[in-house]
C-alpha cells in the first residue's frame, strides 16, 4: 500500500505581480496629479451665477469643485456666495488653508461680479440657489452665521475643520437653506 507523502509547502509571494501592482498604483496616483501649476489653472468664470449687472434680486449660492490635483479625486472645495437686492456684486465666503500658514485667518471674503470661478482650474457645480425674497429675507442670517464661525482661524485637512466644514455649519446655523452638502465634502460633518 501506498502511503501519501503531505508536503507543507508555503507559498511564495510573486514578487513580479506585486511590484506591477505597484507601478500601476503610481502611475494612476501620478495620472490624476494636475498637469498644471497652480498659479497658472484657470480661475475663470463658469457662466453658472446669475450676472448681477441683469439680475437685481437678491442671491445666494453655495459652490463645490474638485479639490487641485490628486485630492479631486477624493474631495471638493466648496464656497458660498451672497448677493443683496440691487447690489452690482457678490459677497464670496471661503475657507482657504494656506491662509493660515501665512499668518491669516482661514476665512476669508471678497466682491466680485463672478463669484463662480473655476477651482484651480476645475469647474464648479451649484449645490444650492436660490433668488428673490427668500433670499433676501436669509441673507442677514447667514451673514451673522458667519460673523459667529467657530473656527474662522484654523484649519485642518482632515477631519476638519476645513473649507467644507465652513458651508456646512452656516447651512446648520440656517437650516432654512435646505442645504445638502455632496458627498466628497470631506469635512463636512465636522460642523455636526
Amino acid at each position: 500500500m501506498r502511503q501519501s507523502i503531505k508536503h507543507d509547502v508555503k507559498a511564495k509571494p510573486d514578487w513580479s505581480r506585486c511590484l506591477t501592482a505597484a507601478m500601476l498604483a503610481a502611475i494612476m496616483l501620478l495620472g490624476g496629479c494636475s498637469k498644471t501649476d497652480w498659479r497658472t489653472a484657470s480661475r475663470e468664470p463658469a457662466g453658472i451665477a446669475p450676472d448681477p449687472a441683469v439680475n437685481q434680486q437678491a442671491v445666494i449660492e453655495f459652490y463645490a469643485a474638485d479639490a487641485f490635483g490628486w485630492r479631486g479625486w477624493f474631495a471638493v472645495h466648496s464656497w458660498l456666495a451672497v448677493k443683496a437686492n440691487n447690489a452690482s456684486e457678490y459677497t464670496v465666503y471661503e475657507v482657504v488653508g494656506w491662509r493660515v500658514g501665512r499668518g491669516q485667518p482661514a476665512l476669508s471674503h471678497y466682491t466680485t461680479a463672478t463669484p463662480d470661478r473655476y477651482w484651480y482650474g476645475a469647474k464648479p457645480e451649484k449645490i444650492l440657489s436660490l433668488q428673490g425674497p427668500q433670499a433676501a429675507k436669509l441673507i442677514p442670517k447667514i451673514e451673522a452665521a458667519i460673523a459667529r464661525y467657530p473656527w474662522a482661524n484654523q484649519y485642518t485637512l482632515f477631519p476638519g475643520p476645513n473649507s467644507n466644514t465652513f458651508p456646512a455649519w452656516v447651512g446648520l446655523q440656517v437650516p432654512e437653506l435646505g442645504l445638502n452638502m455632496p458627498f466628497r465634502a470631506i469635512g463636512s460633518g465636522y460642523a455636526d
